[in-house]
């Protein structure tokens, strides 16, 4: 389940505490795109390839270009500026106060003129990551996440496979829940996905037998977290006489979500096996390939030199 998403000019005007100079403009216009545009071109009169959808952030240079205009001139560019609809609003930064030209044309078309005191790269900065926070790509998985020796682990597989139980035995040993059950996964960059739990089920653990059980309360502060980046997924299946199960861990599966391929490994499960000791060891693993180091395939060089040295 993925989700377009998109938020208010007024829910950016609260998250980062934004002054406004148009009160009677309209706030719930939508932004969609993560993107800042700063308008110099604009300003100068080249509206051709104008980005109008994208907010538009007015730092010192923007100011002094406008400002330096005369009347009738600085009132045609503002007029042309403020005229696309889709425009979801205008921040001016470094505290500056916007040119009457352009409070009066927003006024007139209902656009958010919005102020920071943050010089204009801070505010380009702080408007994109909170725009990397609210609109990235989601979707929602049937899983449990876990931060296992700093990797996230994200445990996928059937209901009553006994993925939360795996959970509860890791949380014991000393790593960290980041959701049960469900889990939410935002895509906030190319190859980063990060992971959290939905709001109502925030440190809550399923156990079957026991009920719901709060992981902080039991455990305390440090065998949970908000959100992890999600490495990689082990999914958890039922135990098969009739298939062949990797042995030597040379097959590197894959698997896309939303964008991003994350390595994955399939562990069978069946009566004896401690799954809590599988994923730690997977977790360490995953570290010592990312520094270079394969087992698998050091030792299957090893076997074939040997075996050459026979023949030999």
């Amino acid at each position: 389940m993925s989700s377009e998403r998109s938020i208010t000019v007024a829910e950016l005007v609260e998250g980062l505490g934004l002054t406004v100079f148009t009160p009677d403009a309209d706030f719930d216009r939508r932004i969609a795109t993560m993107d800042i545009n700063r308008p110099g071109l604009a300003l100068a009169g080249y509206l051709r390839y104008h980005p109008a959808d994208r907010i538009q952030l007015l730092g010192r240079t923007e100011l002094s270009f406008l400002t330096g205009m005369d009347s009738r001139e600085q009132a045609l560019r503002v007029f042309a500026f403020c005229s696309y609809e889709q425009t979801p609003c205008v921040v001016v930064a470094r505290g500056e106060a916007p040119p009457p030209s352009l409070l009066l044309e927003a006024q007139a078309r209902r656009l958010p003129i919005l102020g920071t005191s943050m010089v204009t790269t801070r505010a380009a900065s702080v408007i994109s990551q909170f725009l990397e926070e609210r609109l990235a790509p989601e979707t929602m998985i049937h899983g449990v996440l876990v931060d296992v020796y700093g990797i996230g682990i994200l445990i996928t597989g059937s209901s009553g496979i006994g993925k939360s139980e795996t959970a509860l035995e890791l949380v014991k040993r000393g790593h960290r829940l980041v959701a049960d059950d469900a889990v939410i996964i935002r895509q906030v960059s190319d190859n980063t996905l990060v992971g959290t739990a939905p709001p109502l089920l925030q440190y809550l653990i399923e156990i079957r037998g026991l009920g719901v059980l709060n992981a902080m309360t039991l455990f305390g502060a440090g065998a949970v977290r908000t959100h992890k980046k999600v490495a990689m997924v082990i999914h958890l299946e039922a135990w098969r006489d009739d298939v062949a199960y990797d042995r030597l861990g040379l097959d590197e599966e894959k698997v896309k979500i939303l964008d991003t391929e994350l390595p994955s490994i399939t562990v069978p499960v069946r009566p004896g096996r401690n799954l809590a000791v599988i994923v730690e060891v997977a977790a360490m693993n995953y570290r010592l390939k990312a520094m270079g180091y394969h087992a698998a395939r050091t030792f299957t060089e090893q076997l074939r030199e040997a075996i050459e040295g026979q023949q030999r």
